[in-house]
């Protein structure tokens, strides 16, 4: 029987920690291929969960091609499944300590709670695609992606965010980080602009790649137009419509302003639209694609936030007069999304299933928004902290009322079990970074555990 300690899974839902076990030791061959597992109330009862948690671990690894159900007889570990090479040390491998037990509270982490994966649909769409699309699978994908996808793209960006979108102008990566990379190749020898204090990663990804690299800085309203002018660059990589982790969204005074500098300078903007499905007041501004009069913006996005990070899939809509030189430049590249993994999301998509699970996710977080702020002005923390909250993302900044450094109150908060993010942190140069604005993420937090994050936070003010 499958043994699993309940109590080392942190803060992640228990039908996720028993999907991460078992697929750590299918994937280390502690469970062999074709080895039977057990059924869903037997390991129900011998771990303490319901066979509802366990048959959603099950549904998953089915979905991913780890197990194979075989009606009447049970799961079985996939003959198809071989045991990767040993992890390098301080790598990824199954539910290591940082992922599942380090950490008491992960108030770091920009995910949303996998336990809102739509298992079962997603599962059924598989099976449907395996039996419906089988011979088309087997085939090579084109550069550009699945073209069902693309197209199921566009519609849901004609309808969704109002953009003039077609299939033959979007292109599908394996997440954000490589078309990061092919943007850079696309550009080669220009200067890029990223956003100051922002994702460290983009900054990470285009100084690798044959682009140079300038921070701008950010003000109320978004990008620094002026500060972009003098920075020379022929680029700029903003997220307008809630920028991270500030949370600033650009107004669109500040949006025409960005435009008017790509025309005057023949340069292009790099919309990277994350987030934007999560707006939780108010509707959210109109795409500054749908505003672009010239073709000066790339419109992108991804699946990873709203679906599942593992989830590698992200897109870019190109404007007309990049796509030639796109498929030029860069049409010889192999597109590396699986063929099945593309051909489900099309469908998922198609079928209505995104739009309803993007209700359920904003619902969720509103009700979780909610319940944090409540804690925040009820309990052991009101009036030492000052909540700055555009409602415009799953996270907010909350500034503390202390003396005490950031690097100060993370190293005592890891020792307590909290995994933190400041300001500080995403800055070009943290010396000169504000102080004492923390970046909380509570999309994956229960009610309770928010709670729990309050009282935490409350003692390591104390």
């Amino acid at each position: 029987m499958l043994t699993y300690d309940m109590e080392a899974r942190g803060a992640l839902p228990r039908y996720e920690y028993i999907y991460r076990c078992i697929r750590r030791d299918i994937l280390s061959g502690e469970l062999a291929s074709g080895e039977k597992l057990p059924g869903k109330r037997a390991l129900a009862e011998h771990l303490g969960v319901s066979v509802i948690t366990v048959g959603a671990a099950y549904d998953q690894l089915e979905a991913e091609g780890c197990v194979e159900a075989v009606p009447r007889r049970g799961f079985f570990v996939s003959e198809s499944v071989s045991s990767p090479p040993p992890a390098a040390a301080g790598g990824e491998g199954g539910p290591g300590r940082e992922s599942v037990d380090e950490w008491r509270l992960d108030l770091r982490s920009g995910r949303v709670d996998p336990a809102l994966f739509p298992v079962g649909v997603w599962a059924r769409l598989t099976r449907r695609a395996l039996a419906e699309s089988s011979p088309a699978l087997l085939r090579s994908v084109p550069h550009e992606g699945l073209y069902e996808l693309r197209e199921a793209i566009a519609r849901y960006l004609r309808g969704s965010r109002g953009l003039a979108a077609d299939a033959e102008r979007i292109v599908i990566g394996a997440g954000s980080e490589q078309l990061y990379l092919m943007l850079g190749q696309l550009f080669a020898g220009e200067t890029v602009a990223v956003e100051d204090p922002g994702y460290a990663k983009i900054r990470e990804v285009y100084s690798r790649s044959p682009l140079r690299c300038r921070c701008v800085s950010l003000d109320a309203q978004g990008m620094d137009v002026e500060a972009l002018r003098a920075s020379g660059a022929a680029v700029a990589h903003i997220s307008p419509a809630h920028q991270y982790p500030t949370g600033v969204v650009t107004t669109l005074q500040r949006r025409l302003g960005l435009l008017a500098w790509a025309g005057e300078t023949g340069g292009y903007i790099v919309e990277d639209d994350y987030d934007s499905e999560l707006r939780l007041t108010h509707r959210p501004l109109p795409a500054l694609a749908g505003l672009d009069r010239e073709g000066r913006v790339i419109y992108m996005n991804t699946f990873s936030q709203t679906l599942a990070p593992g989830l590698r899939v992200s897109y870019l809509l190109l404007p007309e007069r990049l796509a030639a030189r796109w498929r030029e430049t860069l049409g010889f590249y192999s597109n590396a999304v699986p063929a099945l993994e593309q051909e489900v999301l099309a469908r998922f998509i198609s079928g209505g299933y995104y739009e309803r699970h993007l209700a359920r996710l904003r619902k969720t977080c509103r009700e979780r928004r909610a319940a944090l702020l409540a804690a925040l002005a009820e309990g052991p923390l009101a009036g030492r902290v000052e909540p700055e909250d555009s409602g415009a993302g799953p996270h907010l900044l909350l500034r503390l009322r202390t003396e005490e450094s950031d690097a100060a109150l993370k190293e005592r908060a890891a020792r307590m079990g909290l995994r933190l993010a400041f300001l500080s942190d995403f800055a070009a140069d943290a010396a000169r970074a504000e102080q004492h604005a923390l970046v909380l993420n509570y999309a994956a937090l229960s009610r309770e555990r928010l709670q729990e994050a309050a009282r935490a936070l409350a003692g390591l003010l104390a």
